[in-house]
């Protein structure tokens, strides 16, 4: 598929084998509730756009993202060393995203932030077939890491669904895929090849709800001699379809619809995630989080990013039950308004 939007300015939904080329909302259709053709202007104000690349292992947990939401640009990144329990972590935020650009292909091109002497840079590659992050800071925090999309077999999450009475979200996610590359911090230097980090990727856009929270989980890493990736969220991306998945050596089993249980005062305390199919039956304990809290008014968001191990068991269809023990990744609570 060359363009999400077709001639007739209305999205293809579904679940697609491969990215589309080029994301191209400005050709969206784009109507209020009462069904009055919007103009430029409004078509920039509502659509979102961001990206997102995570690094997990036993020595090093990391995550860097960008967001495009019209009247501000958002990003973030943070480093976390389990065997000691300390954390480096850096907030931006630049008014109407100056500073910031932004590709519309989700396999090509770069989405960066630059800030004074800090650069945040997300470049997919679709000659390469790779996904890099690039970060370099003005305390001499640098971290350099990149994945392979065309792992063998593997097959990446891509989807678009409705939101709301009149948008769409374009979504593709990718777990369970090693990562190499160096992150130089106060926390020390990392060989992300000889430590054995795992990476996963989000890369999503389009005319989401103006109102919405989400759950997300996702983990990475090792279990009965296979490469683990795990996607699931509930509260956005599953109106007709969802994104909800776990890859096994890059194949993709997909998930029903998934429940989160967890008390949102006390997050580092227990999570249960369990699937409607029962293909996933998940414990989740933090270690640690990164948070954000912003309320403009016109923008607000209540976030919390939570990192620790996952315990449970995943059932694909037709194979043996995988016991998952002790794997780091994810967990996620978000409130926005946009």
């Amino acid at each position: 598929m060359d363009k999400l939007i077709r001639a007739d300015g209305q999205p293809h939904f579904g679940i697609f084998p491969a990215a589309p080329g080029l994301i191209n909302y400005r050709d969206f259709d784009f109507r209020s509730p009462m069904g009055r053709r919007l103009g430029a202007l409004a078509k920039w104000r509502r659509f979102h756009q961001f990206q997102y690349f995570g690094l997990i292992s036993d020595e090093l947990i990391g995550g860097c993202a960008l967001a495009n939401l019209s009247l501000v640009g958002i990003g973030f990144v943070y480093l976390y060393h389990p065997a000691s329990g300390r954390m480096v972590e850096r907030q931006f935020k630049l008014p109407l995203g100056l500073g910031m650009r932004f590709s519309q292909s989700p396999d090509d091109g770069v989405c960066e932030l630059r800030q004074g002497r800090n650069l945040l840079r997300l470049e997919n590659s679709a000659l390469a077939g790779e996904k890099r992050l690039l970060v370099e800071l003005d305390d001499g925090t640098r971290i350099d890491a990149c994945f392979s999309d065309r792992q063998p077999a593997f097959q990446p999450m891509c989807i678009c669904t409705p939101a709301a009475v009149n948008g769409w979200v374009y979504a593709q996610k990718v777990a369970g895929v090693t990562c190499r590359g160096e992150v130089q911090s106060a926390l020390g230097h990392f060989d992300l090849g000889r430590i054995g980090a795992f990476a996963h990727h989000d890369w999503s856009a389009g005319y989401m709800r103006p109102e919405t929270n989400w759950n997300w989980a996702c983990l990475s890493g090792l279990a009965a001699g296979q490469r683990v990736g795990l996607n699931l969220s509930c509260g956005v991306n599953e109106t007709s379809f969802t994104e909800n998945c776990f890859w096994l050596d890059g194949q993709l089993f997909k998930v029903d619809t998934v429940r989160f249980t967890f008390d949102r005062d006390r997050p580092l305390d227990s999570w249960t995630i369990r699937s409607h199919d029962e293909q996933v039956e998940l414990r989740f304990v933090g270690a640690g989080l990164h948070q954000e809290r912003l309320n403009l008014g016109f923008i607000a968001s209540n976030f919390r990013q939570v990192f620790g191990r996952f315990n449970g068991t995943l059932r694909p269809p037709g194979r043996p039950a995988l016991s998952i023990d002790g794997i780091w990744g994810f967990v996620e609570d978000q409130y926005v308004k946009w």
